[in-house]
């Protein structure tokens, strides 16, 4: 029996993921901040990438479903070896290479560093190492964007943007990138590559929010607004403690296209996300 060690495992990604490495057989050893009940074929060790007990020397496989930069510098100096590792990472290592914010911009390069170093350390130990990039996910409630949008307007009836908001996405759902992670550890062509993943679908922006708020009950409205009388709600929204962490850099990219290339890992290991027909249920909020 193969076994895996899963951090993040109860995370968006890592749950759906836990699924399928069950189905296939293996045994898991699940990492998680808080404490959970064993199931068979799954160990939960309680612990994060700074100190987890219960480790054993060496496993089959690691995945990594939470901040890649410290899965990597934790993977420099791991105390058990793998030959398989899959991680996590984001589209936000290029998209926001060139943002006019610092914070974005350190962001980004924290990711390519921390792909460059998971890729040096697994050279060096002759590990096959493969980085997945995900664009905007959604799928399980427990996003900070399609949800934060649902959410927000069933508070309040309506969800408002600036007119104009018609930049490109690709928005996956999080039972494709389960499947994509799983597709990746099988593929022996994978290692030493970054993948990006976006959704099955490319939508602007605009008719992405409208899609979200077609499934909610009672639905609410779309309103657009001239992009000064906008910015205008969105301090008032700010002065009441709602939008606090939305930057002039995320209002702008609301007209910026961020598409990506799902060409490579279809080619390598099959991926084949859904289209964005999303339901109600992809937006509830669920407890870690």
């Amino acid at each position: 029996m193969k076994t895996a060690l899963v951090f993040g495992a109860s995370g968006q990604i890592g749950v759906p993921l836990l699924r399928r490495l069950n189905a296939a057989g293996w045994q898991v050893l699940a990492v998680s901040r808080h404490a959970k009940a064993d199931a068979p074929c799954l160990r939960w060790l309680r612990g994060d990438l700074a100190s987890v007990d219960g480790l054993p020397d060496a496993v089959d496989a690691i995945f990594s479903c939470g901040p890649l930069d410290h899965f990597a510098r934790w993977h420099a100096d791991a105390p058990l070896r793998a030959p398989r590792v899959v991680a996590f990472g984001s589209t936000s290592a290029s998209s926001k290479q060139a943002s006019h914010d610092a914070g974005e911009r350190d962001l980004a390069c924290r990711l390519r560093d921390a792909e460059a170093l998971l890729f040096s350390t697994a050279e060096k130990q002759g590990v096959l190492a493969t980085v997945l990039r995900p664009t905007l996910v959604y799928g399980a409630g427990r996003d900070q964007t399609l949800s934060r949008i649902a959410q927000l307007a069933q508070r309040w009836g309506r969800f408002v943007l600036p007119r104009g908001a018609n930049g490109l996405r690709q928005p996956v759902h999080v039972e494709d990138l389960a499947d994509a992670a799983w597709a990746a550890c099988q593929s022996s062509g994978s290692h030493g590559r970054s993948y990006d993943l976006p959704g099955g679908e490319t939508l602007a922006y605009r008719a992405m929010v409208q899609r979200v708020l077609d499934c909610l009950r009672p639905m609410p409205r779309l309103l657009e607004l001239p992009m000064p009388l906008f910015r205008g709600v969105l301090a008032v929204a700010r002065l009441r403690g709602i939008a606090g962490d939305f930057t002039s850099q995320a209002l702008s990219r609301m007209r910026q296209d961020l598409v990506f290339d799902s060409e490579p890992a279809r080619h390598d290991f099959g991926y084949a996300p859904r289209m964005f027909n999303p339901d109600a249920s992809m937006f509830a909020a669920t407890p870690d």
